[in-house]
């Protein structure tokens, strides 16, 4: 069984940063891509980041790219995402994830999933 602990969240004020991360447990983690997802109050859950087994290949969603990078330490069976330039727009529960394939940008690709950590951004 997958187990996935998202940290790294908290209350920033806008233009601030922060580094969330999430540690997996359970499977080979080099194998299968990983990505991020948010859910905002009463919204859907949309798609953030996703990376690559090796790390060799990412891609975010466009309302963050140039702020948004996902890295993963497969050493560590460790993804990250470094928010910069944070908005208030971006407060959401900030969810990690373990695709069944290499690499995937679908929601439904994704196996495991994390509890959740929140991200709150004041204006």
């Amino acid at each position: 069984q997958v187990q996935l602990v998202e940290s790294g969240g908290g209350l920033v004020q806008a233009g601030d940063s922060l580094r969330l991360s999430c540690t997996a447990s359970g499977r080979t983690f080099f194998s299968y891509g990983m990505g991020w997802f948010r859910q905002a109050p009463e919204k859907e859950r949309e798609f953030v980041a996703a990376i690559s087994g090796s790390g060799g290949s990412t891609n975010s969603a466009d309302s963050v790219k140039g702020r948004f990078t996902i890295s993963r330490d497969n050493a560590k069976s460790t993804v990250y995402l470094q928010m910069n330039s944070l908005k208030p727009e971006d407060t959401a529960v900030y969810y990690c994830a373990v695709s069944r394939y290499y690499f995937s940008m679908t929601q439904d690709s994704y196996q495991y999933w994390g509890r959740g950590t929140q991200v709150t951004v004041s204006s």
